[in-house]
């Protein structure tokens, strides 16, 4: 995660940048300040879904070689559940109840992957 969350800062990096040019000021308040948080929220599920749908890893998954399938843990999983799965990701990670769960798991699954039908896999 932690390498994973390096990443995001730099897309949000990126993200926030573009969003400033695009507004014509540096300054973000209000109402522009929650546009540019479901914006950064769009790139988030853009950047995961891309990763997820075309090769079941993102860079970070790579690095420590395991892969997200679908629940019968051979074919990739579906858009469908990518999406699901990016959104229970991004309401139980922060409360940290997804990563408790597998703790207590029998499968030792994380609770958004239990949730939306997928598995991760390590690759050899």
């Amino acid at each position: 995660m932690l390498y994973e969350s390096i990443l995001l800062f730099a897309v949000a990096f990126l993200g926030t940048w573009l969003f400033q040019f695009a507004a014509g000021s540096l300054r973000i308040e209000g109402w522009r300040m929650t546009l540019l948080q479901l914006f950064l929220v769009a790139l988030f599920a853009a950047y995961f879904l891309w990763c997820w749908l075309r090769g079941g890893q993102t860079l970070a998954m790579k690095t420590w070689r395991i892969r997200l399938v679908a629940k019968n843990g051979h074919a990739r999983i579906p858009a469908k559940a990518a999406l699901v799965r990016f959104f229970y990701a991004l309401l139980l990670v922060p409360t940290l109840i997804g990563i408790f769960w597998a703790c207590v798991d029998r499968d030792r699954q994380f609770l958004h992957d239990r949730l939306a039908g997928s598995l991760l896999i390590p690759v050899q």
